[in-house]
Order: structure tokens, then sequence, then C-alpha cells
């Protein structure tokens, strides 16, 4: 009561000393908004410091601050009160709503600093209504809101872009339709990194779908460096785009070091394309696509168009058919290309049966052409004579090593069958001389009998 009727006095001073022993909030309130009106602000620090600490009171005292216009003394007042023993998580963040209110700049210093002790949630919706945008993107950051962040960059990007800090919040992102809407960004706002921004979720995102996204924007080639950097994966749409920029740029060195190495895509679809295509070697290449997809007719016919006479010549040595050597053979002969017939015959020597190229050489005069031919065919059908008559012999010895050892084998079975447990020697030894034992047919004289030259035994 004291401490009111000092105020009503206006003895300002007095009535805080009042005020400390009464040490009520209600008496501090009155006393500091006593002293705010009448611009005593020293006195209203003091009177405010002991209301700043209780967080029921914190924001009445704001409110009568702003009331009259006296933010800075309010600013001043709560800067002091934060190193005190009993400030609180509502004394940090109400300063940050006064710093978005009246000193922006300062804002992002006090977010960093008491980052772990502020209301975050308020504070976003405090900076969101007074577009502070940086501000914002750091809170969503620091409280794990990395989508909104993302959206928050993507939406306000002239103040609250950057690309460490975007990258950043991109590779935590849950809802994954955000790299798609990330790509459209960078490819309208900074293309010139649309392709680091591609390296760094090459891993998260579908290369399929961020082709797909690009083709419809109408903006394929400049993706090319991320597409070689991703082409190791070996997905058919990546190495159909890539093909198809090779195309357009007219790069066939690429576009052949590309389909010999990667193989899944439409490879028909892009040999059909290039087989009139108006440079010669995109035509060689469609002639390799049909090839690798074994349709050798085809690819020989385009090496035949443009005389790729040593692409059409291993392409039919690749397809290992008596056939298409036999007609390019004579395709060669009817356009007097003798060379070729050689080289024919050396490339495709497996494929062309000698009465062929026999028939060939006579009927157009190419005998010293077809000789090295025949030397080597006379070569290989000796080789294989005197291989089939080693193999013969071989067999003829083998026969006569099995028959001996099967007569041993019947011969050494029959004594053991008659004298089990003796040997050869041993029933040698038992047995009575040829001619030794027979019946004799004279009384008195014991058996005797004829004997019979030659036979041993009874008779």
């Amino acid at each position: 009561m004291l401490a009111s009727t000092l105020v009503y006095l206006k003895e300002y001073q007095q009535a805080l000393d009042a005020a400390k022993k009464a040490n009520i909030p209600k008496v501090w309130k009155e006393v500091a908004f006593a002293c705010v009106r009448s611009r005593e602000f020293r006195l209203a620090s003091i009177a405010g410091l002991n209301i700043i600490m209780q967080p029921d009171h914190l924001e009445s005292l704001i409110e009568h601050y702003e009331k009259y216009g006296y933010y800075k003394e309010l600013i001043n007042l709560l800067e002091s009160g934060l190193g005190a023993e009993g400030a609180h998580m509502g004394l940090y963040t109400e300063l940050g709503v006064l710093y978005a209110k009246y000193d922006p700049d300062r804002l992002m210093d006090h977010l960093k600093t008491f980052a772990q002790k502020l209301n975050i949630t308020k504070l976003i919706r405090v900076c969101e209504r007074y577009q502070m945008w940086p501000e914002c993107v750091f809170l969503q950051s620091h409280y794990d809101e990395y989508d909104n962040a993302v959206c928050t960059m993507m939406d306000h990007s002239p103040s609250s872009w950057w690309h460490d800090i975007f990258i950043q919040n991109i590779l935590k992102v849950s809802n994954h339709d955000l790299y798609y809407r990330a790509m459209i960004f960078y490819l309208e706002e900074e293309p010139m990194l649309l392709n680091d921004l591609l390296k760094i979720l090459s891993m998260k995102i579908d290369l399929s779908k961020a082709v797909s996204v690009m083709r419809k924007a109408g903006h394929l080639p400049l993706i090319t460096p991320f597409l070689k950097s991703t082409q190791n994966q070996n997905i058919s749409a990546v190495n159909e785009a890539l093909n198809e920029i090779y195309v357009e740029n007219e790069d066939h060195e690429n576009l052949k070091q590309s389909i010999m190495e990667y193989d899944n895509f439409e490879s028909l679809n892009l040999a059909q394309w290039l087989e009139n295509h108006e440079l010669l070697d995109f035509r060689r290449i469609a002639a390799i696509i049909y090839r690798k997809n074994k349709k050798f007719s085809k690819s020989i016919e385009i090496s035949k168009k443009d005389e790729l006479w040593k692409d059409a010549i291993e392409t039919v040595s690749e397809s290992n058919e008596m056939e298409l050597a036999e007609q390019l053979l004579w395709f060669f002969m009817e356009t007097g290309e003798r060379e070729l017939f050689a080289s024919m015959l050396y490339t495709c020597y497996s494929l062309i049966k000698p009465d062929v190229a026999m028939e060939v050489a006579w009927r157009f005069g190419l005998q010293e052409y077809v000789m090295p031919y025949f030397i080597q065919f006379m070569k290989d059908l000796s080789d294989q004579v005197a291989t089939v008559k080693k193999e013969t012999e071989g067999i003829k010895e083998n026969a006569a090593k099995d028959k001996e050892n099967l007569e041993s084998q019947t011969i050494s079975g029959f004594h053991d069958f008659l004298f089990p447990g003796l040997n050869v020697p041993q029933i040698a030894a038992i047995m009575p001389a040829p001619g030794s034992m027979g019946f004799n047919t004279g009384f008195g004289g014991g058996f005797g009998g004829p004997s019979f030259p030659g036979q041993g035994g009874f008779y």
C-alpha cells in the first residue's frame, strides 16, 4: 500500500524502495508501469528486472512498454536480464520477437547465440509474419523442419537462398518430390549449379524420373555432365538421353563409345533413327547396332550401301553363317572388287567352302588370289589327316593291350577255378608229365595200355 501511495505522489525512488520490501509481482508491476509513464527508465528498469523473471507477467510488461513506443528501453531491459540467474525461455523468445519487430539486423545473431533456449515454433511464426526469411530458414533447419526450410528458400530465393544451406537441407527432406521441384528451381534460377545439385542427389533421386522432368522442361542437354557421371549404372533412361544428346550434337565418337559400353537402351529404335542419317559415321553406328542385335543381313546391307567393305566382312565373320559369306563373296565379284575376294578368303576362311572358292576363282580368273586360301586349306587338311592317323594308331595299340589283359585274366580265372589257392608254378609241379599216365591191357602187369602221342590224361 505504501508503494502504491508513493507512486501516486510521484515519489518513484521511495516507491521502488517500498516495492523491494514488499517483493510482490503486483507491486513491482505498478511501480514499473508508473516509472515508464513518467519516463523514469532507470527506475523502471530496476523494477522491470524483477518482473521479467516471472514468465506469467513478462507479456504484460512488454505490452506496457510498447503501448508508449519505448521499444529501445524495453530491449535494453530484456538484454540486461539475459545474464541473470532466473533467465527463462520466454525471456529469450520475447527478446527475439522484439528484434524481429524493431531491430531486425540483430535477430540472426540472437538466434545463433541462443538457439537452444528459444521457443522456435513461436519465432518461426513471427519471422513469417514480418517476412524475415533468412531467419525463418535458420529456425526451420534448426527445428528439423527441412521440408519447410527448402520450400521457404525456393519461394523467397532473393533473400533466403544459399547453395550450401540449400544442399544441407535438401539431403534431409522426407518428401522426395522436393528433389524434382528443386531441379526446376535450379533450372530457372541457378542453371549453372544444376549439375552440382544432381550429383549430390544422385543416390536419392529416381534417375529415370529426373530425365523425364528435364526432357519435359526442354533442357535435357544442360545436365549432360550429370548423366555421364551416372551412366555407369547402365540405366535405360540415362543411356537413351545421352545417346539422343550425342546424335543432336553430331558427336559420333561419344555415341559409339556409349553404345559399345552400355547396352541397356532401345537399340533397334536408335538404329532405325540412324540408318538414314545424313552423316556416314552415324549410318555406320546403325550397322554396328544391328550387328550387336544379330541382325546381320540388315547390318551388311547398310555397309554395302556406304561401301564400308571392312565392316561388311567383319559382320559376316561374326555371324558365322556360310550363306551370308557366299552372298557377299559373289557380290564382290559382281562389282569387280578382286582384292576384297582375297580379304574375304582370309577373314571368313572357316565360312567359305573350297568348292565355292575354286568356282569363283575359276570363273573370274583369280587363281593367284585363291592360292593362299588353298595352301592354308591343304595344310589344315594334312594336319587333320595326321591327327586322325595318330589317333587311330593309338586306338589300335590300346585295343591290343586290352585283348592281352583280357586273355591273361581269363586263364588266371580258369586256374583259380580248378586249383583254388595254388598259383601256376605249383600247379605245374604236381602235374605228371604229358603221356606218363594211361591204362595197360596186359594181365599181371598193373594198369597200362596204349598211349596216345601228344595226349595226357585218361582215356
